[in-house]
């Protein structure tokens, strides 16, 4: 379960990041401080078996791209800072980015390739803020990996079932595709990926 921290006032980005300790995990909601609670294995398999899967995509056709171990996405004009589960950068724009040499953190959607989360107990942030926000941000391509089946039935169906939602930014709007089962998912900017959701939904079994 994610914790919010008890405080009396909201938090700036610039206090939240020098306020943050090392080896914990926090994001930051609309000024306020969220710890993360540490994965569970399972979450961790499928998060790492993605990861892996992505990047070979990318270094095969040789992209400018990379995955950073742990990076904030700062939402503009708001003090909100999020760390995907999956985060993969575009080098070439990262000269653009004034927080990103400082405090590993990138503002601008040219700088995000794609986001992915991998959905815990807190689902209704993936499936309502994230997506606002990463929409609002231009980051192009969002996953919901959700391989609990947590999220709620007009997502993912009744009765709830592991689904994968694929958010494609088309004309500064999210386009959505829901994949389940032995569906192959299709990533607009990994075409060539070949995975069905259920093997990534079974990842380390």
């Amino acid at each position: 379960m994610v914790q919010t921290l008890a405080k009396t006032e909201l938090m700036t980005f610039t206090e939240f990041v020098e306020w943050k300790p090392e080896n914990r995990l926090y994001e930051l909601h609309d000024g306020v401080i969220v710890e993360m609670p540490q994965p569970v294995g399972k979450h961790e398999q499928v998060k790492g078996f993605l990861a892996t899967e992505l990047v070979f995509e990318y270094r095969k056709a040789n992209l400018p791209y990379f995955l950073p171990s742990q990076a904030f996405v700062k939402v503009p004009e708001a003090e909100s800072a999020y760390l995907p589960d999956i985060l993969i950068l575009n080098t070439s724009n990262l000269v653009n980015e004034p927080l990103w040499e400082s405090q590993s953190t990138v503002t601008q959607g040219a700088s995000i390739v794609i986001a992915i989360e991998v959905v815990s107990t807190n689902w209704r942030v993936d499936y309502f803020t994230k997506v606002n926000d990463y929409e609002e941000m231009g980051i192009p391509e969002y996953w919901i990996v959700d391989y609990l089946g947590l999220g709620g039935r007009r997502f993912i169906g009744n009765p709830k079932q592991p689904t994968i939602l694929v958010h494609e930014l088309i004309d500064g709007e999210y386009q959505v595709t829901a994949f389940r089962g032995d569906e192959r998912v299709i990533s607009p900017t990994f075409p060539e990926l070949n995975l069905t959701a259920n093997q990534i939904f079974q990842a380390g079994n």
